[in-house]
């Protein structure tokens, strides 16, 4: 094993070189600091980050000569650096990313990765993210780890050995949290419509965002349920706990919680630390959408930012302007779809800005990306209804969502509908 400082290591990245940054809570902030420090010396290099946390201080303005982000899946410490031209933005689903490494597409001459201390045998642990990083680590051409004695060890597939390693520096220091926000009251209305969907036994994945985490908070009368994820947030411990949540009825894996990484807080860190209960896989085994459908009951759960009267679901975009990313939602929609008593749900609430702008939209913005076509969309949940689209009529879906849209935009979508013959007039009853 190397061991070496940040600053040392992170002289194996030369201009034009390709780097891989470990996602989310496992973020190494310690080898992206040290890569800010790097940037005099190099020029033209790219960065591949998938949900990017901490500093990103590769995005810098000062930085634009030395380093460009290639973001995966965006977050809020990076859309400015977007927004202004500085980074760009690659629209792809989370099961794709690592047959594109795999090819050859996307080759990766330097992976940061951020992992647990060696044990015994000289075996790191991913901790909170396996993700698509093991992958990437075992295709690139240099592996630089970050190994914190904070970091939890966690089962599955889930090591790497030092021998296969660079360069290890060692730190001790918390790791980035991503806690989830108390939910609002349009969110907890949201959930309860999303939980009266859930059947005791079911397989639950989980998306990003503050329904997602409201729905867990509703799961409490529940019975064995069973979780398969690309992500597990705070939500899902108090479930565990109380044996809601013991995968005792799941298809796949039985008694397993199945996912890729975690987005949370110490409270969760902890919790998965050495428990059997969690079984870390690669995103592209736990999102192949062939993975999900052996899940019987698989109810996958995915936000929107837009749904028009047609179906079609804006989850990465505001207009134009890249917000978030593809991440597993058509994923899951697809493989929940093809699950034996399967339900993929877009939740979403029926407005935005304080109640001025509707969500659910005559047609979707200008320019507005659109993750989940009108083809693959079952069930769209706001606080006001749940809306089933699968095999409907354009005229079908015009109705059901207008009926769960906010009261006071109804009016107007209806108008819509009439004019472009989705609805006859006075057809809808609301």
């Amino acid at each position: 094993m190397r061991l070496t400082t940040a600053d040392r290591a992170l002289e194996m990245v030369k201009s034009g070189d390709r780097v891989w940054i470990h996602l989310g809570c496992s973020t190494p902030e310690t080898l992206v600091e040290a890569l800010a420090r790097r940037a005099p010396d190099v020029h033209d290099v790219e960065i591949i980050h998938m949900v990017p946390c901490g500093s990103a201080a590769y995005t810098f303005p000062e930085h634009a000569s030395s380093f460009r982000l290639n973001g995966l899946f965006l977050s809020g410490c990076v859309r400015a650096a977007v927004a202004a031209g500085r980074a760009d933005y690659t629209p792809i689903a989370l099961s794709d990313v690592e047959p594109l490494l795999r090819s050859g597409e996307l080759p990766i001459d330097v992976a940061l990765i951020q992992t647990s201390r060696p044990d015994e045998h000289g075996y790191l642990s991913m901790g909170a993210g396996v993700d698509c990083t093991l992958t990437a680590a075992s295709l690139a051409r240099h592996v630089i780890v970050e190994a914190n004695d904070r970091m939890p060890r966690v089962c599955g597939d889930s090591f790497l050995h030092v021998s296969d390693v660079s360069a290890v520096v060692e730190t001790s220091r918390p790791l980035l949290e991503m806690a989830a926000e108390s939910p609002t009251n349009v969110q907890e209305r949201v959930a309860d419509n999303v939980a009266s969907l859930i059947p005791d036994g079911a397989t639950l994945q989980m998306g990003i965002g503050g329904i997602p985490n409201a729905v867990l908070g509703r799961l409490r009368g529940h019975k064995d349920l069973g979780v398969h994820s690309e992500m597990c947030s705070d939500g899902i411990v108090p479930l565990v706990e109380s044996g809601v949540v013991n995968g005792a009825r799941k298809s796949l894996h039985p008694r397993k919680i199945v996912t890729g990484f975690l987005l949370g807080s110490q409270l969760l860190f902890d919790f998965v630390d050495r428990n059997p209960a969690f079984e870390f896989h690669r995103t592209g085994y736990v999102n192949d959408p062939f993975v999900i459908a052996q899940n019987d009951n698989l109810i996958a759960i995915n936000s929107a930012l837009q749904v028009d009267l047609t179906g079609q679901v804006c989850a990465d975009s505001i207009g134009t302007a890249p917000f978030s990313g593809f991440g597993g939602q058509l994923d899951f929609i697809r493989g929940a779809a093809r699950s034996r008593g399967g339900k993929p749900i877009i939740a979403l609430p029926s407005t935005a800005k304080n109640g001025f702008v509707s969500r659910i939209v005559p047609v979707l913005d200008a320019g507005a990306g659109v993750v989940t076509g009108r083809a693959d969309v079952h069930y769209v949940v706001s606080e006001h209804g749940v809306a089933y689209l699968r095999g409907k009529t354009i005229r079908q879906r015009a109705e059901a969502l207008i009926a769960i849209a906010d009261p006071k935009f109804r009016d107007t979508l209806y108008d819509f509908a009439v004019k472009t013959h989705h609805l006859e007039k006075r057809e809808l009853v609301v």
